[in-house]
């Protein structure tokens, strides 16, 4: 395997406001929860079918999972974002390693914010449907989440062969 070169690319701008708006909505959905914790059924929705309706009940502690994973996979992946250097490329050269680096990190970045947002939307719409104030994620929820996480690699991956 043929090593790449290290480059040292700084965030963007558009990638901290993209962070300041997922830790913005994780932590108003985190405060909702507590807030609502209380008023909570001992049961509340654990999964979701394909058609955003509940297949399964959980206690209310599961809750904190969804918000526990997602931290996670945001944490893990702003550390994968600072080393594009060993992310996989097609055709990448010394010439066009720079744009490929910054196309790869604003790519991670990009998903570990859309990643956090929709996660926490999930667990808003759990405590709206424990509460009987919602039915569901919707029938909306899958194509519209498919959409978003598969649009977002498909046009950096274009982005990727036109450098």
């Amino acid at each position: 395997m043929k090593e790449q070169p290290k480059i040292d690319i700084p965030g963007t701008g558009f990638g901290s406001f993209l962070n300041a708006v997922s830790v913005l909505v994780f932590l108003t959905m985190l405060v909702y929860l507590f807030v609502q914790y209380g008023a909570l059924p001992d049961q509340v929705p654990g999964h979701y079918d394909g058609a955003g309706q509940v297949d399964r009940w959980g206690g209310k502690e599961e809750l904190f999972l969804l918000p526990l994973i997602g931290a996670a996979l945001w944490i893990g992946m702003s550390v994968l974002e600072k080393y594009p250097h060993t992310y996989n490329y097609l055709n990448l050269t010394e010439e066009n390693a720079e744009a490929q680096y910054k196309n790869g990190r604003l790519m991670i970045n990009v998903l570990k914010n859309e990643i956090v947002i929709l996660f926490s939307w999930i667990n808003f719409q759990n405590i709206r449907v424990a509460l009987g104030e919602a039915d569901g994620l919707g029938s909306f929820f899958m194509p519209v989440f498919l959409a978003v996480i598969f649009g977002s690699i498909l046009f950096f991956m274009i982005r990727m062969l036109r450098k």
